[in-house]
């Protein structure tokens, strides 16, 4: 690959702090490329990558017979068919460059780990973008046209006619389904504290109603719309994330602690061990005739 040519010969340890910020700019500079290429091939299928995009709102439509004649989408102003040539260039490109960013995070921070951090390392960044690709494809084929039926029923029921903007739309699509991808990796993000002992398992799993007030307000924080249907089945699904986070990191804890000969469950340390006694020592008569 390119970037196998473009990295330095050299390793880590034998590189100066000013060798690895360069190492660090060159890594940012492939990223900006991969993710320049994706906004340009973007803008070269510039009419596909617009009905693309418009599949949930067709979805929507099947949705509530009450949409089928729901108007086009409209644009009232140059600027407005601007943005949403950039909305629809921004979200190929990221989508595009995101397997390569991850790649290139793993290329950069990889000679500096030990073997076993790095076969630990390569779940970690399959795992975000794992994670990242169903928050993002739940939120296109889920979250957004179940929030565009809701929006349409509120503005219907207050007998409210409306034509929804093109760039607003795009914007609507491209947020929701890039913010819930990176709502995803708030799991990765808890076991990674947990691997770090940074924070114990069981202190997570005890903090239950603090997190989900967190993830409620996360949930608010990624749906744009903010309706109940939705931040529902977000607030579920991260919920739901948070408690197999708390189980894998429960697990990882356990096998690193096992290595390196401490008790498995750090709570143990809390406790007194088996073999120590408790030694009564007797009063002298003296405290007695006190």
């Amino acid at each position: 690959m390119l970037s196998t040519f473009l990295r330095r010969k050299r390793t880590k340890s034998e590189m100066t702090f000013l060798e690895h910020v360069d190492d660090l700019r060159v890594s940012l500079l492939r990223v900006i490329g991969v993710f320049m290429l994706g906004v340009g091939a973007a803008l070269y299928f510039y009419k596909e990558i617009p009905v693309f995009l418009q599949l949930p709102l067709e979805w929507a439509k099947e949705m509530d017979v009450s949409m089928a004649n729901f108007p086009q989408l409209r644009e009232f102003t140059f600027m407005g068919v601007w943005s949403v040539l950039l909305y629809s260039a921004f979200a190929a490109g990221l989508a595009i460059a995101s397997p390569f960013i991850v790649y290139e995070i793993a290329r950069f921070v990889g000679p500096a780990l030990t073997p076993r951090e790095k076969r630990g390392l390569i779940p970690f960044c399959v795992g975000a973008l794992v994670l990242f690709v169903c928050g993002a494809v739940m939120a296109f084929m889920l979250l957004t046209p179940m929030s565009i039926v809701v929006w349409h029923s509120f503005a219907q029921n207050m007998g409210m006619v409306t034509d929804w903007q093109a760039s607003d739309y795009y914007s609507f699509v491209v947020m929701m389904s890039l913010l819930t991808g990176v709502a995803l990796q708030f799991p990765l993000v808890l076991i990674i504290l947990m691997w770090l002992e940074l924070v114990r398992p069981m202190t997570l799993l005890k903090s239950w109603r603090g997190m989900l007030f967190g993830i409620v307000a996360l949930s608010a924080i990624v749906t744009p719309i903010g309706d109940p249907v939705t931040l529902g089945i977000l607030t579920g699904v991260l919920f739901i994330l948070y408690l197999i986070a708390v189980f894998i990191g429960k697990g990882i804890v356990r096998r690193k602690r096992v290595a390196r000969g401490d008790k498995p469950d750090p709570e143990d340390e809390d406790l007194p061990d088996e073999d120590d006694e408790v030694i009564d020592v007797p009063s002298s008569p003296e405290s007695h005739r006190d």
